[in-house]
């Protein structure tokens, strides 16, 4: 009788044991195929003139083009339509529509503003929208000065 008992509980030990292997190799399996996404972001920059964090436009002339360079790099795990608008003391003054990149593409060009009012201080934002959105997903600004004519 108790040699009976010792080879149920050892019958039961093993098929747990073995339930217990093939759950963990079938989890490494799927650990190793499935792959692991990251943090999900959108980068977003502006650089000066001369591609550098520096440089950037400070002081201007009312009616004056301003350059500077804007950056997107998509790190979404998925393609996205994004648009960019730049306003001054929060007015509209330029957007960029469509500006469409696939996962961890690269978006990078000069973009332009003008200033329409002269005075201290003024606030130039560079809004990213994802399409569809109402509210930016990210936001950049500068300072500028602009003097009349």
């Amino acid at each position: 009788m108790i040699k009976n008992s010792i080879s149920r509980i050892d019958k039961v030990v093993s098929l747990f044991l073995g339930l217990a292997i093939l759950v963990t190799i079938g989890l490494i399996v799927y650990l190793t195929v499935t792959p692991k996404a990251g943090d999900k972001f959108t980068e977003f920059y502006i650089l000066g003139f001369g591609g550098k964090a520096e440089g950037y436009p400070k002081e201007l002339t009312l009616g004056e083009k301003a350059k500077v360079i804007v950056g997107i790099v998509n790190h979404e795990y998925q393609n996205l339509s994004y648009r960019l608008e730049i306003a001054i003391n929060g007015v509209s003054n330029k957007t960029v529509n469509s500006i469409v990149l696939a996962h961890k593409e690269k978006w990078e060009n000069e973009v332009s503003f003008i200033p329409t009012k002269v005075g201290e201080k003024q606030k130039v934002e560079f809004l990213l929208y994802r399409t569809g959105q109402e509210e930016p997903c990210r936001k950049l600004h500068l300072w500028i000065n602009v003097r009349s004519n």
